[in-house]
């Protein structure tokens, strides 16, 4: 009896490609699709990579599905990128630092790709992210993947719990070493293939290009140290992100960073690595995954970026209204910024996530 039919996001990518396959050896009905985002790489940017989005990808992914066998479908999804784009946009015009994957995670890979999914008649969706579902007793449960170099369950925190009931992720529990030699094993054209690493609608690289072209880099202003010295003029403050130290355009005898955006007056505040630490942040729309969890528990491992601190940032977490959490960290921690996710671990169990608000340093708990 032939297993249920799946929907697999085929990238182009290796990790979606042994996905794929892993499926097909386990008898699933497996429907490859790829993501068209309407993007167009230009001729002066030949030599980079543009993400996983590119024609090239699709290509890749054409070919892989046409050796595994499966039906393969290409998919126009330019409006509902252009959401994606939108909010990146917005997000820099506010003075905060958009997280584009974990909202195209939610809008479109777990969103309007599921709704296609059920469209086909398939009872799952399946993707080639490093991470781990299992059944709990109080229902899906989000787990770091087995590789720590690569674990993506970070960039998962904002699916709905319901969308990953309906989710298989087969190559979770893989060391990433394994997954290219089961696609050069199996013959697939993708085994040696770079992974992707920039922005798939930034397809020059620099995210500054395409503000520029949606209207500019905002608020023109000012570069202030933190001791109040005026080092520079910008001519916007999209073109900035906390934490940021390179291209800041200020000549000085000691590395600097940025600490603050304002997205009214247009200046940019800078100051030394040690400056750029936060103590405390507020988190909205966070929900949880198949987890009970009680006001004022102390949650050890909290992440703040995709590629953050192995394991996580000590923090003390209170939830301070329904979605909304106050989270204190142990220790200055590096790179909170407005606009990015936060996700709570106990142990390597991804509890539940949301968006981060506000992020201040005051004076931080001691260890």
């Amino acid at each position: 009896m032939p297993q249920p039919r799946v929907l697999a996001a085929l990238s182009g990518g290796v990790d979606s490609s042994v996905a794929a396959l892993l499926l097909r050896e386990q008898g699933y009905d497996v429907v490859g699709v790829f993501l068209r985002n309407g993007v167009e790489k230009p001729a002066t940017a030949c030599d980079l990579k543009q993400g996983c989005c590119s024609e090239e990808d699709a290509l890749d992914a054409a070919r892989v599905a046409d050796r595994l066998g499966i039906p393969f479908h290409a998919i126009d999804m330019q409006r509902e990128f252009g959401g994606v784009i939108e909010h990146f946009v917005s997000e820099y015009a506010a003075g905060r630092t958009p997280n584009p994957c974990a909202v195209c995670n939610r809008d479109i890979k777990f969103g309007a790709l599921a709704r296609f999914a059920e469209m086909l008649g398939a009872t799952h969706l399946a993707t080639g992210h490093y991470a781990q579902l299992r059944d709990g007793a109080e229902g899906v449960e989000l787990w770091r993947g087995a590789d720590p170099r690569k674990d993506q369950s970070y960039v998962l925190f904002p699916v709905g719990p319901a969308v990953l009931t309906r989710t298989l992720l087969p190559i979770g529990g893989m060391e990433k070493s394994r997954v290219r030699a089961m696609a050069r094993d199996a013959g697939l054209p993708v085994f040696a293939k770079p992974d992707s690493v920039e922005i798939c609608f930034v397809p020059t690289g620099d995210y500054r290009d395409l503000l520029r072209a949606r209207g500019g880099l905002g608020q023109p202003g000012r570069i202030v140290h933190r001791d109040g010295r005026v080092l520079a003029e910008h001519e916007g403050h999209m073109g900035f992100t906390r934490g940021q130290r390179r291209g800041l355009g200020v000549a000085s005898s000691e590395p600097l960073y940025v600490v603050d955006v304002d997205a009214v007056s247009g200046d940019v505040t800078v100051g030394p690595r040690e400056t750029t630490g936060c103590a405390e942040a507020e988190v909205r729309d966070f929900h949880a995954f198949g987890a009970r969890y009680e006001t004022g528990e102390t949650w050890l491992d909290v992440q703040v970026q995709y590629r953050s601190t192995p394991g996580g940032t000590a923090a003390e977490v209170r939830h301070t209204g329904p979605g909304a959490l106050q989270v204190r960290f142990r220790g200055a921690a590096p790179s909170v910024t407005p606009g990015q996710g936060l996700a709570v671990y106990r142990g390597d169990r991804l509890i539940g996530g949301g968006w981060i608000e506000t992020a201040r340093s005051s004076d931080p708990l001691t260890v």
